[in-house]
């Protein structure tokens, strides 16, 4: 047997004992090292010139392979941006021996590495597969990697916890026989919050799990949403479905996708075309196919439920008061502490816990990015400070969800030796930006230089502070990776007559107040972006009244006075 398809016996993973992961078993362990074997005979006949890459294309995509400017990138899912340490270790150990030693953490929760070879994709797969990790559907025209909100389990608006829903709607949709194909790729996100961090209303599917005066849960359904060359915010097609008819439903949606789609044309091919289309027909249209899908086949068992919300079971919580002396001591004593926990510590529904988000926006620094030494030094602290568990988040940052109080300073400490440290979160460095020129085949414009241009104008944390929260999303091109449309101040790098150049929409928002940014006209070419955004600021500052951030004193005074600010010299 040829030796990239020998089959290997692998021991079960060791995880961290108080890990909150959900883990595979024995089916979908034996699943993975079939399609490892499966692909690394289509990799080895490629090698061979057996294959074209037409030929291959289809097939490397299928398991998260794409053939970019300078080398392959290889995306690994991780479902529902949740991972332990025992994987954030592999993952490092992934980026130090087959890539350059670092990953690019994506608006799926996914990550991305973009220097790989051919030849070692297969045992990239192997090692992944030794921590219950894969790449199958991170890409093509299927139901990618659900995400949700990355304080889930711990924030304390919390109605229901979406990784149990996240994690059903996982194992439901992969290699689902009839959403192979799809027209477009599908994308889906779950809040279980009153506050939406999920972004639900810019996917194909949004759910916001909820609860009724009974206390049983069900769902808010948003369909049609999506970004890219015609963005479209969703449409709610029911306030609320049962939590047993939930798989039911979002198959009576796909499925009307699936037969009514446009096929022939890829820009209009994605659901949100089809239900802007269709209007009050396409909801009239599931309904029906709605009625007629047998429930008894589709019902959600609440034992099933039960079953899975066990791998998400609370933490052994110690019984902690609030702020503790060590901690306000620690803020009163260390202004560097105090500052970065102002932006980087949210509350937590345990009391005497945090949240820590960790920021992965350096000033000068690529959006995303981290080493193999910082993921290390990450599931190290996890273990040591948060039940071994780490989330990725759509903005591209992680958490370490379940911190004492009294742990945060050595969090901080730690952070600090590796340079994870910057006290942005929320602030104008705390950049988005999609891979763009530098590395995408798709791009028509860089996006990476220009996040750092704003992030070193900015650097100075006084000034973020006196700026407030202000969002900036950056895409380098149409597909809009980067979210720039719900971004408060949204850059979209096109190419014009073989030149780079930016334009810029203001007012967008992801959250529950979503809305897509209005253009303020022509764009401004590379070497001018970042002042733009300087008057933007300043027209912002002049402007505002007490307590308003940005988007606020956007939606008071309209797009008109910075107009007239940016294009005052032209």
């Amino acid at each position: 047997m040829n030796a990239l398809v020998e089959p290997i016996a692998l021991p079960a993973p060791v995880y961290p004992p108080d890990a909150r992961t959900y883990r595979y078993d024995e089916v979908d362990r034996e699943f993975l090292q079939e399609r490892i074997a499966e692909f690394s005979g289509q990799v080895e006949r490629r090698l061979r010139g057996e294959l074209t890459e037409d030929e291959f294309k289809p097939l490397r995509l299928m398991n998260g392979l794409y053939l970019q400017l300078h080398a392959y990138m290889h995306r690994i899912c991780i479902p529902y941006g949740v991972l332990n340490a025992t994987q954030l270790r592999q993952l490092a150990m992934i980026a130090r021996r087959w890539d350059r030693g670092y990953g690019h953490f994506t608006t799926r929760t996914n990550i991305q590495f973009n220097w790989i070879a051919l030849k070692d994709v297969p045992d990239i797969m192997r090692a992944l597969a030794d921590v219950d990790m894969h790449s199958i559907q991170t890409s093509g025209n299927c139901i990618r990697n659900t995400t949700i909100d990355e304080y889930a389990g711990a924030a304390p608006d919390e109605v229901v916890d979406p990784r149990i829903y996240a994690e059903i709607i996982r194992q439901w949709s992969t290699l689902h026989p009839e959403f192979t194909w799809l027209p477009r790729k599908f994308k889906v996100a779950i809040t279980g919050a009153s506050h939406d961090r999920a972004a639900i209303q810019i996917h194909d599917v949004g759910l916001q799990a909820k609860r009724n005066a009974e206390g049983a849960i069900g769902f808010e359904v948003w369909v049609g949403g999506g970004l890219g060359r015609t963005p479209i915010l969703a449409t709610k097609l029911r306030d609320w479905v049962p939590e047993e008819e939930l798989l039911a439903y979002l198959e009576a949606v796909i499925r009307v996708y699936n037969a009514l789609g446009q096929r022939e044309n890829i820009h209009k091919a994605r659901i949100k075309i089809l239900v802007r289309d269709l209007g009050e027909d396409y909801r009239e249209r599931v309904e029906r196919e709605f009625a007629r899908l047998p429930k008894r086949k589709y019902r959600l068992d609440p034992e099933i439920v039960e079953q899975i919300a066990a791998h998400f079971a609370p933490p052994p919580f110690a019984p902690l008061a609030d702020n503790p002396p060590a901690y306000a001591q620690a803020l009163a004593g260390n202004p560097d502490f105090a500052a970065w926990a102002k932006q980087s510590v949210r509350a937590h529904k345990a009391p005497g816990y945090a949240s820590v988000t960790i920021s992965l926006k350096p000033i000068g620094g690529i959006p995303g990015d981290c080493s193999a030494e910082q993921m290390e030094a990450v599931a190290a602290l996890a273990e040591a400070h948060a039940f071994g568990e780490i989330r990725v988040s759509h903005v591209q940052n992680l958490v370490l969800p379940h911190v004492r109080q009294e742990d945060l300073l050595a969090v901080w400490q730690g952070l600090r030796d590796v340079g994870l440290a910057t006290p942005n979160i929320g602030l104008i460095s705390d950049i988005i930006a999609c891979p763009g020129m530098d590395f995408c085949s798709l791009a028509t414009a860089r996006s990476i230089p220009v996040a750092q241009m704003i992030s070193e104008r900015f650097a100075d944390l006084d000034r973020q502070h006196d700026i407030g929260e202000c969002f900036i999303n950056i895409s380098g091109c149409i597909n809009a990776c980067g979210h720039h449309h719900v971004g408060h101040i949204g850059i979209l790098g096109v190419d014009k007559r073989g030149a780079e150049s930016y334009q810029i929409t203001l007012g967008g928002s992801a959250t529950n107040d979503a809305a897509l940014g209005e253009l303020v006209g022509p764009g401004f070419p590379y070497d001018k972006v970042t002042d733009a955004v300087e008057t933007i600021l300043r027209t912002y500052l002049a402007h505002r009244s007490q307590g308003e951030r940005f988007v606020d004193t956007y939606r008071r005074i309209g797009l008109a006075p910075f107009k007239e600010a940016l294009y005052a010299a032209a």
